[in-house]
């Protein structure tokens, strides 16, 4: 489960509230205070550090200076700070894919099942037959240009900023000009100008992972739902909200074991 490695599974399984967290740092920091006799800034110590548990102690290699660093790692798979370092962009690309994947999930489910277009279910879209290239052509086409393109990701991963010198892009390097392995930029892919200073976006980065975990999650969530169900998730929507009592993931399961 390495792209769950930077901090916690996602920002919606994050177990402490803010409010919580802090009457229980205070606590804490009162204790350390008497025992120890020196004052201890309360503001300061309550912002340091937050876990995916409350009470647990990160690993010492997860520092908190990752965005979404909540110290999970239970298998400690980044002991190593290289394998670290790579389960970091690991995670980052799973991440956007999973964005990805999602939206367009349940905007295809939405135009099938309002009718709009006769698109088929997302987990039969594979077998579709496409009147402008056949399935071989489109598979060759998809491994060359994403093979080119992981190609220079990992490039750029193990030499940072050598894909941005001249003649490595057509041309274009201008335009895809990167912040930092795993942040590319430009006016292509950050036409908003956001998080321009790439080491100042802590907020803009925890954001991003946080969205990409959550997404991560559904899309397991899909899968476990078309093997169970056989129907998108738009249909099992409409028929839950037709009986929240009754319809259900506990009676779907159940359903199904039988």
């Amino acid at each position: 489960m390495s792209v769950f490695l930077r901090g916690g599974i996602a920002g919606g399984f994050h177990l402490r509230s803010r409010d919580s967290s802090a009457v229980i740092t205070k606590r804490r920091i009162s204790a350390v205070g008497a025992v120890t006799g020196r004052s201890v800034n309360p503001a300061a110590a309550i912002e340091q550090r937050a876990t995916w548990l409350p009470g647990l102690e990160p690993p010492p290699y997860l520092d908190g200076k990752l965005a979404g660093d909540y110290g999970f790692d239970p298998l400690g798979l980044g002991e190593d700070p290289k394998s670290l370092k790579w389960y970091v962009q690991a995670e980052l690309v799973h991440a956007r894919f999973a964005m990805l994947g999602v939206a367009g999930i349940l905007f295809t489910d939405l135009l099938r099942t309002t009718g709009i277009s006769n698109l088929p279910v997302w987990y039969e879209a594979g077998a579709t037959k496409f009147d402008f290239a056949s399935t071989k052509t489109l598979i060759v086409v998809q491994f060359l240009l994403m093979g080119f393109a992981e190609t220079k990701r990992y490039m750029d991963f193990v030499s940072p900023g050598s894909q941005a010198a001249e003649g490595t892009f057509f041309g274009l390097e201008a335009a895809l000009e990167g912040l930092e392995p795993g942040y590319p930029g430009g006016p292509l892919l950050n036409p908003l100008g956001l998080a321009k200073d790439i080491k100042n976006a802590n907020d803009w980065k925890l954001k991003e992972i946080k969205n990409g975990r959550l997404a991560m999650m559904a899309i397991l969530g899909f899968f476990v739902q078309a093997s169970v169900t056989h129907t998108g998730p738009i249909d099992n929507l409409v028929e839950h909200l037709s009986n929240p009592w009754h319809k259900t993931i506990i009676q779907t399961l159940f359903t199904s074991a039988s």
